[in-house]
């Protein structure tokens, strides 16, 4: 069964996740940055009555911003106190084709759901395209379990004080899909993807060999 990260890296390079699978296992675990960061986003109650905590805290953003950002998500989300205060945390979701955690599970306005909470940078609206593909890999494996429909989940960013609500509609369940299909078929080394940008942030960029050119280069200069 694949893991929710391999159909989720697959969508984004196909090649990047043949070389994940070369690594030894203890190469996957979670760095306590990231651990440190992802608790943020267990926190929210905590740091936005307590100035002291906030500024210790690992965000990016100034403690107005955080407070500003997390205010609206309250206001908008009908699923905000119970995304603040989940009833389940990392739990382990095995669906008909992928398995994987959840940050936090819970049953929200329209019934059971689930957030993902990532560490990066969020984009300027909605989510990045392989982070959908993981959110709808988890709502697929919840709905696989509880037997019934999850049409939303929820993408954090808390670093950034960003929650996003994601509607798991015909679109992203197509993606999904294609990611599946994809992940399935790495048996080997794909193609590479020559002058791509996601290439020059990739781990394995040196190992897959990739060639990246300059803007000057590619404008012949």
């Amino acid at each position: 069964m694949l893991a929710f990260r391999d159909v989720a890296t697959a969508a984004y390079c196909p090649r990047k996740l043949y070389y994940r699978r070369q690594q030894p296992a203890d190469a996957h675990e979670t760095p306590p940055e990231v651990s440190r960061r992802r608790a943020v986003a267990f926190r929210y109650p905590d740091l936005l009555a307590d100035d002291a905590a906030l500024r210790e805290a690992p965000v990016d953003v100034t403690p107005t911003q955080f407070r500003s950002r997390l205010g609206s998500a309250k206001a908008r989300l009908d699923a905000w106190a119970a995304l603040a205060d989940p009833e389940g945390r990392d739990v382990l979701l095995s669906g008909k084709d992928c398995r994987g955690i959840a940050h936090k599970r819970f049953e929200g306005p329209e019934g059971p759901s689930l957030s993902l909470v990532f560490t990066g940078d969020p984009p300027e609206t909605g989510v990045w395209h392989p982070q959908s593909v993981h959110l709808v890999a988890a709502a697929k494996a919840l709905s696989w379990e509880q037997e019934t429909p999850v049409e939303r989940v929820y993408a954090e960013y808390p670093a950034h004080g960003v929650v996003r609500a994601v509607d798991v509609g015909p679109r992203r369940s197509a993606e999904y899909r294609e990611a599946v299909q994809a992940a399935r078929r790495v048996d080997g080394p794909p193609p590479r993807v020559d002058n791509d940008a996601k290439c020059k942030p990739c781990e394995f960029r040196e190992e897959c060999g990739v060639r990246t050119r300059s803007l000057r280069s590619l404008l012949g200069g």
